[in-house]
């Protein structure tokens, strides 16, 4: 049968043009009608959710968070999606993290609360757009760790009459962004405070060197090590009188560590609603080899198109569809002994070790990611599957830089 008859006996036509052409731009919709679509009609590669793992990884995130007696606040740069975002608020988080400005505005636009930017803004154009959500009513908080920034943020807020929310960005260790922690951070806090539109709640501090530390016991020693570094700071700020009420920190490799440290008041986990190859190789709590607290839920779902040699095929996710910038292999899931190496931009190269046989021509094979959140940002939807059949089409909103302005 012609592919396109196939295609068109087996989805609806709204199924056909979600699965093959790209979202319009400035399009914002939570879902998209699957139609029929099944894992074997989904147009490859494609970026696949398996929503039996994902719902009980956003259960048991939640369950432990509630336990521990710690707030979370997901981070949306892990998945870009507002579907994403407002299934973890339903779970019980106090709001979503963000990376970037179109993030922010994607989510705002979806209506998405309790927003955090969590990246420093001194572009006078993206820090407009923060102060022209916050003047339209959206509650949002910003993490300012510099003094230049305070000042760019200050004057577009009294400019524009509007009031913002901020946290005192601190460097615990990463030497990426944020104030230097302890009496540097209180001087931010001060100039902050000259500000009549700007608002300190608190501190975040996000210790990345600590997330992907592997063997639990080494990665809990450096997470404690950064994060007393916030909680100190935590506490001068509440000295000299700001309100630190918050503490937002923390991660998916260090979910279990911080909630345990008293002053973390929240924590931006991002990947434990995905996972991929480099958290999967961190080890868990108990020492075992493989992170097992939350199950790897995304993979990348490709068809076999070239079987020419005896001893490699070939598939058609090549580093557009795998972000393989990371050193970690992605893994063939439920296939062992099939190995993956990119083979050009369109095309991945699958060899064999063991006793594992090379898939057929035409057949198809979904890789675990190396690092999903890149992985995400290289595709405009995420086909939310229960089992082999598509339950719904989630568009990844907020990868499209200034999508939402205007």
């Amino acid at each position: 049968m012609h592919r396109r008859t196939f295609l068109a006996t087996t989805m609806s036509t709204a199924a056909i043009a979600a699965a093959r052409f790209p979202l319009p731009e400035g399009a914002c919709g939570d879902e998209i009608d699957a139609g029929g679509l099944t894992k074997q009609t989904i147009p490859t590669p494609a970026l696949v959710v398996d929503l039996d793992a994902f719902e009980a990884n956003l259960k048991k995130m939640a369950e432990h968070c509630a336990s521990a007696k710690r707030g979370f606040r997901p981070h949306a740069k892990t998945h870009k999606c507002p579907e994403i975002a407002k299934r973890q608020i339903a779970a019980g988080a106090l709001g979503i993290c963000v990376a970037t400005v179109p993030e922010l505005e994607a989510l705002a636009a979806a209506g998405v609360t309790g927003l955090l930017l969590t990246s420093p803004i001194v572009d006078p154009g993206k820090i407009g757009r923060v102060i022209a959500l916050a003047k339209s009513g959206h509650k949002l908080m910003v993490a300012v760790g510099h003094a230049r920034e305070a000042e760019l943020l200050a004057a577009a807020a009294e400019s524009a009459q509007a009031d913002v929310d901020v946290l005192v960005d601190l460097d615990v260790g990463d030497k990426r962004t944020g104030s230097l922690p302890g009496q540097p951070a209180v001087a931010l806090a001060e100039q902050i405070a000259h500000s009549k539109r700007l608002h300190i709640r608190g501190v975040q501090a996000y210790a990345g060197h600590a997330s992907h530390t592997v063997g639990f016991d080494d990665r809990q020693r450096v997470s404690r090590e950064a994060m007393a570094k916030a909680v100190e700071t935590r506490g001068l700020l509440a000295k000299a009188g700001f309100d630190a009420a918050i503490l937002s920190g923390g991660s998916t490799g260090t979910y279990n560590i911080d909630s345990t440290i008293d002053g973390v008041s929240e924590l931006q986990v991002g990947s434990y609603i995905f996972m991929d190859m480099d958290y999967r190789r961190i080890g868990g709590q108990g020492g075992q080899a493989i992170y097992t607290d939350f199950q790897p839920s995304l993979t990348v779902l490709t068809t076999v198109i070239s079987a020419t040699h005896p001893e490699r095929v070939t598939v058609d996710a090549g580093t557009k569809a795998i972000d393989t910038t990371t050193p970690h292999r992605p893994d063939a899931k439920g296939r062992p002994g099939l190995l993956y190496a990119k083979a050009g931009d369109e095309f991945g190269a699958v060899t064999l070790e063991g006793d594992a046989t090379l898939p057929k021509l035409g057949e198809r094979i979904e890789f675990i990611v190396p690092h999903c959140d890149p992985s995400v940002n290289l595709y405009d939807r995420l086909y939310a599957c229960r089992g082999e059949r598509v339950e719904a089409i989630w568009p990844v909103e907020a990868r499209r830089e200034n999508s939402f302005v205007g």
